[in-house]
């Protein structure tokens, strides 16, 4: 075995803060129920945790009424030994269609200056050319940068493919390689294989994220670990399983006493699982917990369907009044995808074959009626394809209109000094322009609901001040 692949104790990244509540409740933990546990949490022995980026920032605007970047830097006060990461959507941030570079180097800085240290970075089409602005800005401010292959299926995922795009993030200059698999498709002798694979020919660190959805993460960690990965992404017990990440504690206590024991303190741990037990339990009585959630799903490797798409594909049949064509639509899916060219799904072409894939069944004519995002996906606006979509599809779809062959972001011009312009209103901090330049609306909603808490309080103090306080 080379010196590389040598047995070493495994790091743990804990996902309570970002992936296991965003896949298990909706992203709704708020920041006052993340900061009573974060000095216990602080002194586990964590190599770091992920609680920003992904879902977190659209939620805390549109649904907690929080300052994304007030939780950040909440977050780094507490935390003073442990590593903050987060997740990046490369040059879609944490949007849903490409910025300019402008925006994205902005976002990166601004990230790290407020508290984050390791930014794991990955893009929907595994187009790496979407990938290296956020990178090389991550590093110039000081950041760890993590940039992650998407895990899929199909033809044209070989080892060979996997080891190649590997090989050419390591030469972009990546500190470490991440294999984010965010359906569950990844099982375990497969992982053993592809870590294996991934070590002999990369020199930087490989990091392996995968979900329960399918039932066999914790098996597939464990021949991982053992194959050499370097780091594993886990959740607390609490808010594990189903179509979270494996059990923290369990995975510890896996290893423990053998050379990959990572050397968590289980005592620890177990109060902090007390913690989450109640905000689960909570969870559970509101609803915003669904049982469906913790299940084993094995149709998950024949669907390639990650956790949250499914439910976002119950809502859009139950509004068109079409729930009984739930299964169709996920037979549909994997046709859509191969006619797009095999994207994996990710956020946010998991969304784009999805809503088509919806509208393929409810229609009753396969690409009858398309979104423009299908059409912009086709036009390679979002990157390209591992492999060419179906010419006839796409001649239905796009027509005539003409495609992207460069990188996407290239023909966007600078973005920033019109955010400025647009933001100016209501910006108090410079962070303000990022959240209006990732969802112009929600932020302004947010903003107005800010600006008026604030003169609520002034109103406060000087009622207090004049001797009536408000009952």
């Amino acid at each position: 075995m080379k010196e590389r692949n040598r047995k070493k104790p495994v790091r743990i990244v804990e996902t309570a803060f970002r992936d296991a509540h965003q896949s298990l409740l909706a992203t709704r933990m708020s920041t006052d129920q993340m900061l009573p546990i974060v000095e216990k949490m602080d002194r586990v022995g964590y190599h770091a945790v992920e609680c920003w980026g992904g879902a977190t920032f659209d939620t805390a605007l549109r649904f907690l009424k929080e300052d994304p970047w007030v939780r950040l830097r909440r977050l780094r006060e507490g935390f003073k030994h442990t590593k903050l990461q987060m997740l990046l959507r490369g040059q879609n941030l944490l949007g849903y269609s490409h910025y300019a570079d402008d925006v994205v180097d902005y976002f990166c800085r601004k990230s790290v200056d407020n508290g984050i240290d390791n930014i794991r970075i990955m893009d929907c089409l595994n187009d790496i050319r979407n990938l290296k602005t956020a990178m090389k800005a991550t590093q110039a401010e000081g950041g760890h940068a993590i940039v992650a292959l998407v895990y899929t299926l199909g033809d044209a995922y070989t080892l060979d493919y996997w080891k190649e795009i590997a090989r050419r993030i390591e030469d972009m200059g990546a500190d470490e390689l991440g294999l984010k698999d965010m359906a569950g498709l990844l099982t375990p002798y497969r992982a053993q294989e592809l870590v294996q694979a991934l070590k002999e020919t990369v020199h930087i660190p490989v990091a392996v994220h995968t979900h329960y959805t399918a039932g066999v993460a914790s098996m597939t960690y464990l021949k991982a670990v053992e194959a050499g990965c370097d780091s594993i992404d886990c959740a607390i017990s609490p808010l594990a399983l189903g179509t979270s990440q494996p059990a923290t504690e369990v995975i510890a206590e896996t290893f423990k006493n053998t050379p990959y024991d990572p050397g968590l303190n289980q005592a620890l741990l177990g109060e902090i699982a007390d913690y989450f037990s109640d905000i689960r339990e909570e969870a559970m009585k509101t609803g915003l917990l669904s049982p469906k959630m913790l299940g084993v799903n094995i149709k998950t490797l024949q669907y390639q369907v990650p956790g949250g798409m499914l439910s976002n594909l119950v809502v859009q049949l139950k509004e068109a009044g079409q729930e009984d064509r739930y299964r169709e639509v996920l037979e549909e899916i994997p046709r859509v995808r191969k006619d797009f060219g095999e994207p994996p799904l990710v956020t946010p072409s998991s969304q784009i074959v999805g809503t088509q894939a919806v509208l393929n069944v409810i229609t009753g004519e396969r690409y009858k009626m398309t979104t423009r995002e299908s059409k912009r996906l086709l036009q390679g606006e979002f990157g390209q394809t591992v492999k060419q979509p179906d010419p006839d599809v796409k001649k239905k779809i796009i027509g005539d209109l003409p495609c992207i062959s460069c990188r996407p972001a290239d023909l966007i011009q600078p973005q920033l000094p019109q955010f400025e312009k647009e933001c100016a209103r209501w910006k108090q901090q410079e962070e303000d322009v990022l959240t209006y330049a990732m969802f112009p609306s929600v932020a302004e909603a947010y903003f107005k609901y800010r600006e008026a808490q604030q003169t609520r309080i002034d109103l406060d103090v000087a009622d207090t001040v004049h001797g009536v306080y408000p009952v």
